[in-house]
C-alpha cells in the first residue's frame, strides 16, 4: 500500500500546483488520498535537512524491533562535537529506549538520537547501513544521510523525497504518537525535567497534526515536516530553509488557510535579532569613536599650528 502511495506521488508530481508565496526556500504540500501536489516551491532542490533526519532514525530503530523498555546510558560518545549544541539530557542519565526515542522526536534532542544509533545492534556502522537500506526501499533517490541527528550539513534531501519519508513514518504508530506529544515530564535519575514539543502548532486549536518534526541548523535554516488533516484532506507538508521561526510558522499557517479557503496572512517582515542589533550598535559606536578621534586630531593640529604662529 505504501509503495502504491509513493508511486502515485511520482505520477502526480509533474502536475501544476498552486503558487503560494512561501517564505521557505523549498516547500511542498502533498495530498495523500488523490496523490496530488497541491502546493510546491523548488521541491527538487537538494539541501540540508537538519533534524528532519530524526524521522529516519526513528523508523530504522523501530524496524529493528528492539525492546523499547531496555535501559540506555547516555554516554560521552553521544555529546555533539560537530556544532556543540546544547542538550537537557545529561551524560550518565539512564533512560528507557522508548523515552530516548520520545526525546529525539518530540524535543529533537541530539544526544537522544545519537544514543539510539550507538545502541543499535552492531553499533553506529550497522545503524547507518540500515539507514541506507531504508532510503533505498523508499526510493529516496536524492537523499543522503550520514549520521542520526541532522547536525551534519551533509544530511541532504529534497522536499519531494521528504514526502516519502514522512508518509512512511506516519505508518508507525509510535512515531505518530511521540512526535505529536505536546509535553512530558521525564525522570532524569531522580530529577523531573519538563520537555516540550519543538513544534508549537502541535496541540493548538484548529490543528489536526498526526506527525511532526522540526529542524534547524545554520545550513538548513528552519525546517518543518507535518502530516495533518485539513478541510477533510490528509496532507503532508514539507517546509525547508525558512529564515526564522516566524517565517516557518507563517508558511504553515498559510498552508492551512489555503486548504480551508481562508485569506492568507500578510508576509512576515524579517525580524532583527538581538545579536544583529548589538552588531549594528557596535559598528555605529566604533564609527562614532573613529570620527571623534579624527576630529580631535584635526583640532590638535590646528591648535598646534596656531601656537607656532
Amino acid at each position: 500500500m505504501l509503495k502504491k502511495t509513493i508511486l502515485a506521488f511520482f505520477l502526480s508530481s509533474a502536475s501544476v500546483a498552486f503558487a503560494l508565496p512561501f517564505h521557505s526556500q523549498h516547500a511542498i504540500v502533498y495530498e495523500e488520498g488523490s496523490g496530488k501536489v497541491l502546493l510546491e516551491k523548488d521541491a527538487n532542490a537538494i539541501v540540508s535537512i537538519a533534524s528532519l533526519t530524526k524521522l529516519m532514525t526513528a523508523m530504522v530503530v523501530l524496524d529493528a524491533r528492539l525492546n523499547m523498555e531496555d535501559l540506555i546510558d547516555i554516554d560521552e560518545a553521544d555529546v555533539d562535537i560537530v556544532k556543540h549544541s546544547s542538550s537537557r539530557v545529561p551524560v550518565g542519565v539512564v533512560l528507557t529506549r522508548a523515552t530516548v526515542l520520545q526525546l529525539a522526536l518530540m524535543s529533537s534532542d541530539n544526544r537522544a538520537a545519537a544514543a539510539l544509533a550507538r545502541t543499535f545492534p552492531g553499533g553506529r556502522a550497522a545503524f547507518l547501513a540500515a539507514v541506507q537500506q531504508k532510503i533505498k526501499s523508499l526510493d529516496m533517490r536524492h537523499t543522503v544521510i550520514e549520521e542520526p541527528t541532522g547536525l551534519s550539513p551533509h544530511n541532504r534531501s529534497t522536499a519531494a523525497d521528504l514526502v516519502k519519508m514522512a508518509s512512511a513514518a506516519s505508518h508507525y504508530p509510535e512515531i505518530a504518537r511521540l512526535s505529536t506529544n505536546t509535553e512530558d515530564l521525564v525522570d532524569m535519575n531522580g530529577r523531573m525535567v519538563h520537555f516540550r514539543n519543538t513544534n508549537r502548532l502541535v496541540g493548538k486549536q484548529d490543528w489536526d497534526i498526526q506527525l511532526s518534526k522540526t529542524g534547524f541548523t545554520r545550513e538548513a535554516g528552519r525546517c518543518l515536516i507535518m502530516r495533518m488533516k485539513a478541510a477533510g484532506k490528509n496532507v503532508v507538508v514539507v517546509l525547508l530553509n525558512a529564515r526564522d521561526s516566524f517565517a516557518r510558522m507563517a508558511d504553515a499557517e498559510n498552508v492551512l488557510r489555503h486548504l480551508e479557503g481562508r485569506d492568507l496572512l500578510a508576509p512576515v517582515v524579517a525580524k532583527v535579532t538581538t545579536a544583529k542589533k548589538r552588531t549594528a550598535v557596535a559598528k555605529a559606536t566604533s564609527r562614532g569613536k573613529r570620527k571623534l578621534h579624527n576630529s580631535t586630531r584635526m583640532a590638535d593640529k590646528r591648535s598646534h599650528k596656531n601656537r607656532r604662529v
